[in-house]
């Protein structure tokens, strides 16, 4: 299996130099040299853990050349070693189906656990019949039941450049009649153990590194702190105080990611401990554990894992010696790419253009939304413009309030269905004044709330929705280079309900002076040709984008000249670019291509970090999904939600993937992943998306506005809503009415 799957590996994803050690100050490591990246049971995120696939892809050039593959040891009841990392073996793979009826139970640490054991089984019995399983849901299960439980030897035959051994469970198999030291003993003598790791004292103690060919590194396992350790009966919390007695046994200490930076109650990192500063100062290393790009550590990262890895070695204070991960690349692209990275954005790279602000952090289309993303190091910032039903022009993604704002309960009776906008019934902005909607709170959307997918809910209801002149103010005096204007509805609220959203928003421009600064870029945008028509009637100036909210699988040249009688750019969602297979991209398609191709860039959207948006193929991680889009697919735009991931990739120099760099962050190839498995045991293949049509891209012409009363609009449409204390012309004109007929009445009375 090993021989066929390592050639495969390299076409996937490339053959790549690897990094040279950098200087050894620059790191704050114990040693000076950059920090490990320790695969735990290989790339496990993807494959069953510990499985050959998962070793074997680990150490591909998705990682760096020198990463740690991690077995966690598990013993046979004829004293093989295997690697898994559960005690029970039911827990990741076929054997309670295989053997349902040799179930045990044993004490483990004191505690009665029901499982089934590998010390209830020969290593012929697990390696004749049982296969491993994903054993976390929200990984791909389509190689499950194909390969085998993995031998330490099994392991060693790959050569990886350093292996870390763990043995968990010393004194539970000492109970039953099998000894770990011995079979370590035995092991070494043909295989390199560069770290031995246990979370018991008298086993560390124990093991004879003097016998070995090659010396490993012991490192002492922290449990949780209130766990008790066996020898010492003192927690391990209690041991964290005297690490100066763990130096004299052990190098350095393995921990999980919490003791270095808790997370408070309310799911948000709390202040770092100052543990790696204190065992560095004794003289021990720190490897933390527990990182996995589909298990967000804190809201503070706002579901980035990049993110995440650079707060443990990347600050000013301390770095880490090592990372345990089941999510290697990510852990390399930290290290290798973003780490001590103080590049400047380089020129010719892909617009960073916000989807209401940055609206993964704070409420979109709100003040902070946008301070965020012009902080965040947005190019363009953009304004889906809606209309109040007094005709003011403001920010907000739907004409629909009933998501976006807190506008139910408190306008329910105010609900209604509209077809023309959208199938559900909704609460929307031209039923309501400006001053009703300024009673609203905007709300925080967390599109995967679902799945616990929770976005940085101390913000939900923070910030202040902008008017559009207030969103046009904001950018001129902000270093954001420009703004996207997105122009929805147009015909219906023209047909239905008076508005000229077109006339409006050209008015706010002309007024803000947009139609002549030469220095701030300006974008109109909208799903009708006919707007952008109108538009480029009124100013050529500004660059039009047509938006096509629809799955398109190729652009035919006669639609894409069209497209240029109206249109600089299209905006595409990312399934028009990369055709999926559930969760899997089968192919690349060339609407990139068709469009670039006459001159016409592309966008694509909307991008976000919440790994159940992003696919296998990308490893649950955005920088990946945006390499690909950036430098295989060459898009010209990346509108999102979380700018500052996006700009931080754009930063490095691991997104020029021409430049000849060490190591760098290459694009996905489509269907490479789901090749690796078996054809039956892949989701149905999806039909092919239809061809972009002219008739899909040419609108017809806009109707007239009609003339339709309405008692609420009382100013012009696109000016700024009146200060409070102002008089308006309607509450001037009934006041001055009834002066006249006063008067009136006065001198009649006096003829």
């Amino acid at each position: 299996m090993l021989a066929y799957l390592f050639p495969i590996l390299f076409i996937i994803y490339g053959v790549l130099a690897q990094p040279a050690n950098p200087p050894p100050q620059k790191w704050q490591t114990l040693s000076g040299y950059p920090p490990l990246v320790i695969a735990r049971g290989g790339f496990s995120g993807i494959f069953p853990e510990s499985s050959q696939y998962a070793y074997q892809f680990a150490v591909s050039p998705s990682s760096l050349k020198n990463v740690v593959l991690f077995c966690d040891l598990q013993l046979t009841k004829d004293s093989i070693g295997i690697c898994k990392a559960d005690l029970r073996l039911d827990n990741s793979t076929n054997i309670a189906s295989i053997f349902p009826k040799r179930g045990n139970t044993y004490k483990v640490n004191g505690q009665p656990i029901r499982g089934w054991f590998s010390i209830d089984f020969t290593a012929e019995e697990l390696f004749n019949n049982v296969t491993l399983v994903q054993n976390i849901y929200s990984r791909p299960s389509i190689f499950d039941g194909v390969m085998p439980i993995s031998t330490i030897d099994d392991v060693q035959g790959l050569k990886p450049p350093q292996l870390w051994l763990n043995v968990q469970f010393s004194t539970f198999y000492e109970e039953h009649k099998l000894d770990a030291l011995n079979f370590i003993k035995l092991a070494s003598q043909d295989i390199q153990f560069n770290f031995i790791s246990s979370p018991e004292i008298d086993f560390l103690k124990n093991v004879d590194v003097s016998s070995m060919k090659t010396k490993p590194k012991l490192i002492f396992r922290f449990l949780d702190a209130g766990s008790v350790e066996p020898a010492s009966n003192k927690t391990y919390g209690d041991l964290l105080e005297d690490l100066v007695n763990i130096k004299t046994f052990a190098s350095g200490i393995l921990v999980q990611k919490e003791y270095i930076w808790p997370v408070d109650h309310n799911g948000y990192l709390a202040p770092s401990t100052g543990l790696v500063t204190h065992a560095h100062r004794v003289g021990l290393e720190v490897y933390a554990s527990g990182f996995a790009n589909d298990a967000p550590g804190s809201y503070s990262n706002n579901f980035d894992p990049v993110d995440e890895y650079l707060q443990f070695i990347d600050n000013s204070k301390f770095s880490v010696d090592g990372v345990v991960t089941d999510f290697p690349s990510t852990a390399s692209e930290a290290i290798a790419c973003f780490a001590h990275n103080k590049n400047k954005a380089l020129s010719g790279q892909p617009l960073v253009i916000t989807h209401n602000g940055a609206s993964g952090i704070y409420p979109g289309s709100t003040d902070i939304a946008y301070k965020q993303a012009v902080d965040d190091g947005a190019d363009i910032i953009d304004c889906s413009v809606q209309m109040s039903k007094d005709a003011i022009l403001f920010c907000l993604d739907s004409a629909d309030l009933s998501g976006s704002t807190t506008a139910m309960p408190k306008f329910m009776s105010k609900s209604t269905t509209i077809p023309e906008i959208q199938n559900n019934t909704g609460i929307f902005t031209f039923d309501l004044t400006w001053i009703e909607i300024q009673s609203l709170k905007p709300n925080l959307v967390s599109p995967y709330s679902s799945l616990g997918l929770v976005r940085n809910p101390v913000a939900k209801n923070m910030g202040k929705i902008l008017t559009l002149s207030e969103f046009l103010s904001f950018a001129k005096n902000s270093s954001v280079p420009g703004v996207l204007i997105n122009i929805k509805n147009a015909p219906y609220l023209a047909s239905k309900k008076g508005l000229s959203i077109v006339d409006a928003v050209s008015t706010a421009l002309v007024n803000a002076s947009y139609d002549k600064d030469k220095t701030k870029r300006v974008l109109i945008q909208s799903d009708d040709s006919s707007v952008l028509s109108a538009f480029k009637k009124k100013n050529t100036f500004y660059e039009y984008v047509l938006l096509i909210p629809e799955q398109v699988g190729d652009a035919p040249k006669p639609t894409v000249d069209e497209i240029k009688q109206f249109a600089n750019a299209i905006n595409v969602i990312r399934s028009s670019l990369m055709a999926y297979d559930g969760a899997f991209i089968s192919h690349y398609t060339d609407v990139t291509t068709e469009m670039h191709k006459s001159n016409i860039s592309v966008y694509v959207s909307v991008l976000r970090n919440e790994f159940t948006t992003i696919a296998y193929d990308f490893f649950s991680d955005p920088i990946v999904e945006i390499a690909t889009f950036v430098g295989g697919i060459g898009v010209d735009g990346l509108i999102t939600e979380y700018p500052a991931t996006a700009r931080a990739y754009l930063r490095t120099p691991c997104s020029n993937v021409n430049a000849k760099l060490s190591y760098t962050i290459l694009p996905a190839e489509a269907g490479g992943l789901a090749g690796l498995a078996a054809p039956e045991a892949l989701p149905p293949a999806q039909s092919p998306a239809p061809p972009l049509r002219p008739v899909d891209v040419v609108d017809p012409p806009l109707p007239d506005v009609a003339n339709i009363a309405n008692p609420a609009q009382a100013q012009t449409p696109g000016s700024e809503p009146k200060e409070s204390g102002q008089l308006s012309n309607a509450v001037f004109n009934t006041h001055l009415c009834i002066l006249i007929m006063m008067l009136s009445f006065f001198c009649l009375r006096h003829q």
